[in-house]
């Protein structure tokens, strides 16, 4: 963005039920779930991938190849793995205090970039997907729940959903660490005025030379954003079940998944395009399985959705079991 009046700088320092697209119609899955090395006895990727207990998990990325990321809630780790045989380990050390959502793989970089807080400070982390080493580490004044994000050729946007602004971490032209302060872009335009303590920007990604995408938690909705003024326009869905809510969201091309869009156990399949310079939206599917619980984010991989279950909710989710399941792409 580069239009500097709408930008305020922080401090540096240092997220099936299938349609199809010519008829409604709805068929539900009822394959049970498998464990990866169930899969892999049979030749195919798993359909369920075991994280350790008591994860806590809620973001997940993937890159390169098989290889995912999810970050926890509950410790701040981020525990990595292989997508093809489900075999995981700790990339980066629980540190007390510290809280992870989204997360993002960078190709060009090989860098995971995670969003959350550390204590009641928000913070984005740039953590070497190799080594583990945290490599930037940049606080965001003023921050509420940082929940999301996304990396684009020059900066990370990243979603706030107790304030409604958007959060800019700038990158070098090669795609690293810039240090500079954090900036912000306010949501302004046709997005819902927050009430206190309530829920609402979440999901975030963007299309190549075009707007931000936004769901909305509270009010549901697909919106997009203008980076440079922060204006934003619904998105109209048209074709099957209303977007009511909505938590990450992952792009495949034009193919926007949104997690829990139109139910708590589901991902909703949206096709998007552009017409006389604004997105539209068409429902194509709706993907589900019986091991879905609560998911909250999604990476696309090796042909599959792959959907961390977040489990909200749940007693004792500190000796509880969590998992990433495998949805077809739709």
């Amino acid at each position: 963005m580069d239009n500097h009046n709408a930008v305020h700088h922080g401090t540096p320092s240092r997220r099936l039920v299938l349609g199809s697209a010519a008829a409604v119609a709805v068929t539900a899955l009822t394959a049970p779930v498998a464990s990866a090395e169930q899969g892999l006895r049979r030749g195919r990727l798993p359909s369920r991938i075991d994280l350790p207990v008591g994860t806590r998990p809620e973001g997940i990325t993937s890159g390169p190849g098989p290889t995912f990321y999810v970050g926890s809630v509950a410790d701040g780790r981020i525990v990595t793995g292989d997508l093809r045989t489900g075999a995981v380990r700790t990339l980066l050390a629980p540190e007390a205090g510290r809280s992870l959502r989204g997360l993002y793989f960078d190709s060009r970089t090989g860098l995971v970039w995670a969003v959350g807080s550390l204590g009641t400070v928000g913070h984005v982390w740039a953590v070497d997907a190799r080594s583990g080493a945290v490599v930037g580490d940049t606080v965001v004044p003023g921050a509420g729940f940082l929940n999301d994000l996304v990396v684009t050729r020059r900066a990370v946007w990243a979603t706030d959903s107790n304030v409604d602004r958007l959060t800019i971490v700038r990158l070098t032209r090669h795609g690293r660490p810039s240090w500079a302060p954090a900036e912000f872009v306010n949501l302004i335009g046709d997005w819902p005025t927050s009430p206190p303590n309530t829920f609402n920007a979440n999901g975030i990604r963007t299309l190549p030379h075009g707007p931000i995408v936004l769901n909305h938690s509270r009010v549901g909705g697909l919106w997009q954003v203008d980076p440079a003024s922060g204006v934003a326009r619904r998105i109209a869905v048209t074709g099957g079940p209303p977007i009511t809510s909505g938590d990450g969201l992952e792009l495949v091309g034009r193919t926007l998944y949104n997690v829990r869009g139109s139910g708590p156990q589901d991902v909703s399949v949206v096709r998007l395009r552009t017409h006389a310079g604004e997105l539209r939206g068409r429902w194509v599917a709706t993907l589900t399985d019986a091991g879905l619980d609560v998911p909250s984010t999604a990476t696309a991989a090796l042909g599959s959705l792959w959907v961390v279950n977040a489990r909200f909710g749940i007693p004792s989710p500190d000796t509880a079991p969590f998992w990433v399941t495998r949805l077809p792409a739709g």
